[in-house]
């Protein structure tokens, strides 16, 4: 069995060919199977019963993969967050977060991974010691629980935060996160009101 990256966002998920075990398209469009007479749901039954034939295969999205390194960057010494603003922890509070904020992958031609990670540092770390924690947490962490290889880390520090500056960022977020709750619980009892009308 081989295991492989689709190359795909989960914006594209739907209309993104699926990877064989070497990374390359596999699928047929709709357009293409409307053409050859066959409906779209038919053609992708075909292909379906197709995959059940063919060799073993076990594949990932990228979301998958970034997921696992935004994960682990919550161990690593230095890191205070990734990439993302209020928004996103407001997104994190209502249920509809994004975990990977910060991260991105890109497929490798040989089927490994290199990933691009944007973070922020406490104000006094050593950048260069936070590079090799977050490569080895990268590592331990794909590696581990995908069995793919990692090509390369690319880490981008968006900014150092002092304390204060972490406490500021901290206060404003829950300020803007209780306004966000506030206003989902005011459209909720809104909606709530209309329907009982």
């Amino acid at each position: 069995m081989v295991a492989s990256v689709e190359a795909t966002d989960e914006a594209e998920k739907d209309e993104a060919p699926a990877s064989d075990a070497k990374g390359e398209a596999a699928a047929t469009s709709d357009a293409d199977a409307t053409a050859e007479g066959e409906a779209p749901d038919a053609q992708a039954d075909a292909d379906a019963e197709e995959d059940l034939d063919g060799e073993d295969s076990l594949t990932f999205s990228n979301g998958v993969i970034e997921k696992i390194v935004a994960i682990a960057m919550h161990d690593v010494p230095g890191v205070i967050g990734m990439k993302g603003g209020w928004l996103n922890r407001v997104q994190d509070v209502i249920g509809v977060s994004d975990s990977r904020k910060g991260v991105s992958v890109e497929v490798t031609p040989d089927a490994s991974v290199r990933v691009n990670i944007s973070v922020l540092i406490e104000y006094g770390a050593y950048a260069p010691q936070v590079f090799e924690d977050v490569k080895k947490a990268v590592v331990k962490n794909v590696t581990g629980m995908t069995g793919l290889s990692v090509a390369g880390v690319n880490l981008r520090i968006e900014d150092v935060l002092t304390p204060d500056e972490v406490a500021a960022r901290n206060k404003a977020e829950k300020v803007a996160e209780d306004k966000a709750l506030a206003e989902a619980a005011e459209a909720a009892t809104a909606a709530g009101d209309e329907a009982a009308e």
